[in-house]
């Protein structure tokens, strides 16, 4: 019965369920932009090699757009 409810709303629900999941995805990118910007952090990214792995990862990433584009 909650679903026939939740239908006759005129989507109101779904809107709400959106805006509280873009608000969940909003706080995880700042939250991740508030680890990074610390300058420990960055030296300890810097050790590992993580720029390296990207740049590895772009011609792969390249092709599968350009596949995905025929």
């Amino acid at each position: 019965m909650d679903l026939m409810e939740r239908k006759a709303g005129n989507g109101l629900s779904t809107d709400k369920e959106t805006l509280y999941m873009l608000g969940g995805v909003a706080m995880i990118v700042f939250g991740t932009g508030l680890i990074l910007s610390n300058p420990t952090v960055r030296r300890y990214l810097s050790q590992l090699g993580l720029g390296n792995l990207a740049q590895a990862a772009l011609p792969d990433f390249d092709r599968y757009l350009r596949l995905r584009n025929m």
